[in-house]
């Protein structure tokens, strides 16, 4: 295996594990808040489950990027191709927006959801202002992905 291959490699590696972990954090921190409403009203299941799931789009954007950096590869289902190093730290490079993107969004489109549950605790009918205000944090991971995406597509194998 060569230093290009292991670089490439890391950089998907890093895209689905800091991605994951935004997600896994923020997807954490809203839930903790979704039990807390629902264990005295269960019948807010709905609502909670929504606002609690949605920062785990990061974990599928850095997952996605990952798979794309597999195939572009040729590790499955292809030949392997063999980046040079220049290659390899460009597809490593190409990774970072949605690694880090998804990383910092995840949690705190965790914090803004957790607060969105609290609001549709008080207020039920209000679930609209909170999904807008989460979705506002998840620009930047989508753009992260963009990024990510436009950038391993201009890198010639």
């Amino acid at each position: 295996m060569t230093l290009g291959l292991t670089l490439a490699i890391l950089g998907g590696t890093l895209a689905v594990f800091l991605a994951g972990i935004g997600s896994a954090i923020g997807v954490g921190l809203a839930g903790q808040a979704a039990s807390g409403v629902m264990s005295e009203d269960p019948s807010k299941f709905g609502s909670m489950l929504l606002l609690s799931a949605l920062p785990g789009t990061q974990g599928i954007y850095g997952f996605l990027s990952g798979f794309l950096v597999i195939l572009k590869l040729g590790l499955i289902g292809g030949t392997a191709a063999s980046p040079t190093l220049q290659q390899g730290l460009q597809i490593m490079f190409a990774c970072f927006p949605v690694a880090f993107a998804g990383l910092v969004s995840g949690i705190h489109q965790g914090k803004v959801c957790a607060a969105g549950v609290y609001m549709v605790a008080k207020q039920p009918k209000e679930m609209t202002k909170p999904m807008v205000l989460a979705a506002l944090v998840e620009t930047y991971a989508v753009l992260g992905l963009l990024a990510t995406v436009l950038i391993l597509n201009g890198i010639k194998l």
